[in-house]
Formats: structure tokens, sequence, C-alpha cells
């Protein structure tokens, strides 16, 4: 028995049970947590804005080590140090045979697979296929990409979402340039990766937006060159600071079809607007023909940074150990299982970045 952060059903608070792990069949890993980032997308699970199946173990962004694994399993050992990718493609499928394992068919829609785990008997599911919130968890091979030794699992494990999905948007899927510049909307932990990736590409102009003062300190940290609160004329604003063109780049990081909106028109002519948070099928942001042909923008979405673990982790690990990527200014809460609840208020009140849950030395 191990203790897990659970969802019962949607709007309800989250609870600390005891699950039933199952056993580590071929081609499996068990993983001692160590620790896991409350991202928004948990938030999701639970608030409408994603469908998942209930009772679900919340999480997917998680480090740890392994403690056991199953016959057949020739990526790990024993004692290694690991972070979970909740996107593991199958390898065999069309997307995965064009190199977009990011968009693989397996992982497509399955926001809440089955986890083997048990609860009072009845089964549970894991939320993105990992179920972080845990002691420990049963994933396959596949689904978990090795650590050097030397990296902390409390900031490791923002490698398997935020920093990915982050740095990835900017290095992957937009593919800033130095010198241009950038408009990130939406500090969460993924925004100021965005931020961050923005820095490592050497970008000139790195505008950071969010609600209130709060997040100023964080967006200088992570290293953009001006703070903007959120305002009905950010447009304006953006061209102010742009010599009156408007961003090369926008990265809207929240999922809200106004900001979405808000950050195409802060883009000039011929620019790029990049959709990486995740929005309900409910909110509908809308743009008309003329202006699609005139001012000449594209606009896409960047799904988990257009990111393939297996090769980005050990170059986002490389930056750490260079001293170009400071993973320490993400945390800004360090709780225990028992604090997710107070994670997701904080989150609704768009209060911090990251709360990492600790839950093994």
């Amino acid at each position: 028995m191990v203790k897990a952060v659970i969802a019962t059903g949607p709007d309800l608070p989250p609870q600390v049970r005891d699950i039933e792990l199952p056993p580590v069949g071929p081609g499996d890993v068990r993983v001692r947590v160590a620790a896991a980032g409350v991202c928004h997308s948990d938030l999701s699970m639970i608030n409408g804005t994603l469908a998942p199946r209930y009772p679900l173990v919340l999480g997917h962004e998680a480090a740890g080590t392994v403690a056991e694994v199953g016959a057949d399993v020739t990526k790990v050992r024993v004692g290694d140090r690991v972070v979970l990718n909740w996107a593991a493609a199958c390898g065999e499928c069309w997307f995965c045979g064009e190199g977009e394992p990011w968009l693989c068919s397996a992982v497509e829609g399955a926001v809440s697979p089955a986890s083997g785990a048990t609860l009072d008997g009845g089964e549970l599911y894991a939320c993105m296929g990992v179920g972080g919130f845990a002691e420990e968890l049963v994933a396959p091979e596949r689904s978990v990409v090795p650590l050097p030794a030397t990296t902390p699992l409390d900031l490791g494990a923002l490698l398997g979402c935020a920093v990915l999905t982050g740095i990835g948007a900017v290095r992957n899927t937009a593919r800033v340039r130095e010198g241009q510049s950038v408009l990130v909307i939406g500090l969460g932990g993924i925004g100021l990766s965005t931020v961050m990736g923005a820095r490592l590409a050497r970008a000139g102009t790195i505008i950071a937006v969010d609600r209130g003062t709060e997040k100023k300190r964080l967006a200088e940290k992570a290293g953009a060159t001006h703070y903007l609160e959120a305002d009905p004329k950010l447009a304006r604003q953006v061209r102010a600071l742009t010599e009156g063109r408007g961003a090369d780049h926008a990265f809207e990081c929240v999922g809200r079809a106004e900001l979405i909106r808000t950050a195409w028109q802060s883009v000039r002519r011929g620019g790029q607007c990049t959709v990486v948070g995740v929005g309900s099928r409910d909110d509908a942001a809308s743009f008309n023909a003329l202006e699609l042909f005139h001012f000449n923008r594209r606009l896409t979405s960047s799904v988990y940074g257009s990111s393939d673990p297996d090769r980005d982790v050990p170059l986002l690990v490389r930056e750490m150990e260079a001293g170009r990527l400071d993973l320490s200014t993400l945390v800004t809460h360090r709780i225990g299982l028992d604090g997710v609840a107070a994670a997701f208020d904080r989150m609704r009140a768009g209060q911090g970045a990251r709360s990492l849950i600790e839950v093994a030395p």
C-alpha cells in the first residue's frame, strides 16, 4: 500500500488515500517518487476543462528513483534516477514515424487511462498515464527518461512538463531566433519556462504579462526584460516596446480565447502567435477573413513543446549543469501530498508559480 492524492469527481477536493499498486509486469518500472510539480493540467482534471475518469490519481510531472524493473526492461536499472514522461510515444504510429512523437496516436486523448492500481478494491485511473502524486507508481518503460545521478530530483521533476513544454514551445515550435522580440502571456510554471526559453534563445525584448505585480520579480529572474500587467490595451503597449510593429513571437500560456486574441493582436505582420495553454472546448476564439490575410500572422499551438523527452531532457540537463538554466526560480511553494488542495487554491487565485510536492528524500 502507498499513499496517493485521489480525485473522486469534478469540483470535489482531492484526498490523500491508501492505494494498492499493480505488480510490475514485463516492460514495467516501479518508481519511488521523490517530487512532483502541481501543474494547471492537474487542476483541469477536476474543474471541468478536461473530462477524466474517476477515481483518479492526480499528477503527471514527477521524478524519482527506480525501485523495481520488470522482465525485458533495458532502459533503466534499479537505483537510476528518472523523470516521468506523460506523453510516452508508441514509436510505431504514423506520427512517430514522421518524427512527431508529441502527437502520437497512442497518447492522443489519453487523459486518464487505467493504472492497474486499486482503491478499496476498485479500479483506479492515472492522470495523463502517470499518477505522479503518490509515494510510488508503476509505469511502462517508455514513460521514464533517465536523469544523471547529479540532477536534483526536486528540480528534475519540473523537466517532466513545465520546462519541456515552455522551453520546447520556444525552441521547437516557434524556433525563436537571436534578437527577436517575444511576448509571454501567463506566468505560471509553463509561462515562466517560456520566458526562460526566450532568454536561452537570446531573444532581444522579452515581455512578460500577468495579473498584478507579484509575478514581476519571478519574470525578471526568469529573463524578462519588461513586465506588463494584463490590460485591455496590452497590444498597444507591446507595440510601444517593439518600435511600433508588435512582437515577433507571442506565447499564450493560459488557454483562454480572450488572451489568445490579445496575443494575436500583439504580434507584428508576419509574426507568430503560439498557443501553449490548454483551454476549454466551449471557449471559442474568432478571427475575420480579412485580418487573417492582411496581417500574414501564423497561429499555431504547441503540444508538449513539440518535444521528444528522450532527446530534449538530456539537452535541458546540460543547460542546468552549465548554469544557464536555474529551475529553482519556478518553485514558489514546497508542500507534502496533503498540500495539493491549497496549491490548487493558489493556482485559481493566480498566486505563485510551481508548488512542488516533496514526497521522499
